[in-house]
């Protein structure tokens, strides 16, 4: 079969045997293994980082790393954790060395996805009302509210956020629910 790389011909390689062929130095395999995470990847770094320059330069150094580090990727395991973790961890380093903690824009969820199409948040939430929750959600400690903001505002699993947070799945569990509460209270009192 001519034209068949690793593969079937006509079928898309997956992501072990991108893994694999990356590993071996296919930096277009490791494009094509990253590239469906890139935008994830730098929502996360933003919810650290709290700035898009900020958020944008984490995500690119992180997949650097990723690069880097791949030989230590265990095989068969998911990617987009071990990836969301990398960039986390970067995240937070680049956050501890520039001291900087900005106010939250949650509406970078939206205005860097580059959907025409409002989020489901936004969709959801209304004027006055989203402004009141978004306050709250900022008055949170930021364990409780990073492990929201990566539940809800980017939808990740648990495991996901475990991974990403540097988490066990049960502490996810219980610090969302117990965020959840927190939440709750903070906005009662604004509204």
């Amino acid at each position: 079969m001519v034209g068949v790389v690793g593969g079937v011909e006509g079928r898309p390689p997956d992501e072990r045997e991108l893994v694999l062929r990356a590993r071996r130095g296919d930096m277009r395999a490791f494009e094509d293994l990253v590239s469906p995470h890139q935008e994830l990847a730098f929502r996360v770094a933003y919810l650290i980082t709290r700035n898009p320059a900020d958020a944008e330069d984490t995500a690119q150094e992180a997949l650097v790393k990723a690069w880097r580090g791949l030989g230590r990727f265990r095989a068969g395991a998911p990617l987009r954790p071990w990836l969301l973790r990398i960039v986390a961890n970067e995240a937070r380093n680049r956050s501890r060395a520039s001291g900087r903690r900005a106010q939250l824009a949650l509406r970078a969820a939206a205005d860097f996805s580059g959907e025409a199409a409002p989020s489901p948040e936004e969709a959801t939430l209304a004027g006055s009302e989203r402004e009141l929750l978004l306050a709250a959600l900022e008055q949170l400690p930021d364990d409780a509210r990073l492990v929201l903001e990566c539940r809800y505002l980017l939808d990740l699993s648990e495991r996901e956020t475990a991974a990403a947070l540097g988490l066990r799945r049960g502490t996810v569990k219980s610090r969302t629910a117990r965020a959840l509460d927190r939440l709750r209270e903070t906005y009662a009192t604004r509204v």
